[in-house]
């Protein structure tokens, strides 16, 4: 581990992207970002936002299903708060977090425009990825706080400054810059149920667009502002530690096969595996016992969820949905979904209950009882899930997830033309990024 300061390593390393096995799985992550951000326009607050942000960023760029143009900066927020609003996308566990939340939106964004090469997309994504992804480890939050748009700020800055044709040393100020005015986030709307956290990205995605644009125009900014911050913020006072230039650590992340947080998507493969057996018999549901670990119940033991953001933080949720649905995707956090009687009536059969054997073996894992109304049962038991250690999403898994979560949006053509391009398959950039008629709500 080296100590945090600047990150003029890691931008060297990083500066040209990753080759080979790293560079299919950064590929494959930005097409993940890419279909999770398209599956949140499928919501209407989003495309308000966009609606709302066209009053003073105007531009050309058409969102999906959008019916007002944005600048390249305005589409950028947008498809970050979009991105994480069926909690779908990647994630990082020594970053305690998610690096592309605030850099793969810049880096769509700029590819829409078509102001830049698929090329130059990935390789800003890479080396955002990497800053971000070490700044998560340099900046761990104390209780009360969130971690979206906090040092996601600092990968955002440094995919900016890349994007816009910025060197070395010019990242590096960007990222300086960004670093003396990370952001304060709180945990307060999630616990309240409300969804303004999914603001937070985007504000990420705008400080680095800016501290790029300072950057670019000279400013500059020292480099122990982060310690800095980190000390007064955070109260740390030991010295902070990040993984040290020659690791990629994009080749770590995780890509989630489910909407939702993680902790449920256990409990939700082994709804869907009893589905198998059980599909026409849910009107004979009458009990439902979940066995799963106590960091799953601490933080997704959410009940009778009335919006969006308490379902996808909610184990009783995600099994009834899997049930019903035979998935665990966006439809499971529509208004529709949230207020469909045979839905809420599974929620509320759900018993939650502590494998203590799972908790004290620091695993994690899920068994579901389902039991009928002629007394037969059915169980299954789930331990390890794809997205795991070692159990990573192939291309055609990420490529069959964005088809169901974001085709809905812009239809299955458009989707796997999108695919083909994110994958290096395709031929050029098309002039309609996201398809032809999208320029309008559907």
């Amino acid at each position: 581990m080296k100590h945090a300061g600047d990150f003029d390593d890691v931008i060297a390393f990083a500066w040209d992207g990753p080759m080979g096995a790293v560079a299919q799985s950064a590929r494959l992550l930005l097409l993940d970002s890419l279909g999770c951000m398209i599956a949140g326009l499928g919501h209407a607050v989003p495309r308000r936002f966009a609606e709302a942000l066209a009053m003073t960023m105007p531009g050309a760029l058409h969102l999906p299903r959008c019916a007002v143009g944005v600048s390249e900066a305005g589409a950028a927020a947008v498809l970050a708060s979009a991105m994480c609003w069926d909690e779908a996308n990647e994630g990082l566990a020594r970053a305690h977090g998610r690096p592309a939340l605030a850099v793969a939106p810049l880096c769509i964004a700029a590819l829409a425009a078509g102001r830049v090469s698929p090329r130059a997309a990935h390789d800003a994504f890479a080396l955002g990825y990497e800053i971000a992804a070490r700044a998560g480890e340099i900046w761990r939050i104390r209780p009360g706080m969130h971690v979206d748009g906090s040092w996601h700020s600092l990968g955002a800055a440094a995919a900016a400054a890349r994007l816009a044709g910025g060197n070395a040393a010019e990242v590096a100020r960007a990222i300086r810059l960004a670093s003396c005015q990370i952001p304060f986030a709180l945990y307060a709307p999630i616990a309240a149920g409300m969804d303004g956290r999914n603001s937070y990205p985007a504000h990420a995605v705008l400080l680095g667009a800016m501290a790029a644009a300072a950057a670019r125009a000279g400013m500059d900014a020292p480099a122990e502002g982060l310690a800095e911050a980190r000390r007064i913020a955070l109260l740390h006072q030991t010295p902070a530690l990040r993984a040290p230039a020659g690791e990629w650590l994009i080749a770590e992340a995780y890509i989630k096969p489910f909407a939702g947080v993680r902790h449920a998507h256990y409990a939700a493969a082994a709804a869907l595996e009893l589905r198998a057996a059980i599909a026409d018999r849910l009107d004979d549901i009458t009990a439902i016992r979940l066995e799963t670990y106590g960091e799953a119940l601490r933080y997704a033991a959410n009940r009778a969820p009335m919006r969006a953001i308490q379902a996808q933080f909610s184990l009783s949720w995600a099994v009834a949905a899997a049930l019903m649905q035979g998935d665990l995707g966006p439809g499971a956090y529509t208004d529709g979904a949230l207020i469909d009687p045979e839905l809420r009536r599974l929620e509320a059969l759900v018993e939650l209950t502590e494998d203590t054997a799972l908790t004290r073996a620091e695993k994690r894992g899920a068994r579901l009882i389902v039991t009928l109304a002629d007394g037969e049962s059915h169980a299954a038991s789930v331990g390890a899930i794809a997205g795991d250690p070692g159990l990573a999403l192939d291309t055609a898994a990420v490529a069959a997830k964005c088809q169901r979560f974001a085709a809905p949006v812009i239809g299955d053509a458009a989707m796997a033309r999108l695919t083909e391009l994110m994958l290096g398959l395709g031929e050029g950039v098309p002039r309609e990024f996201f398809g032809a008629s999208m320029g309008a709500p559907l």
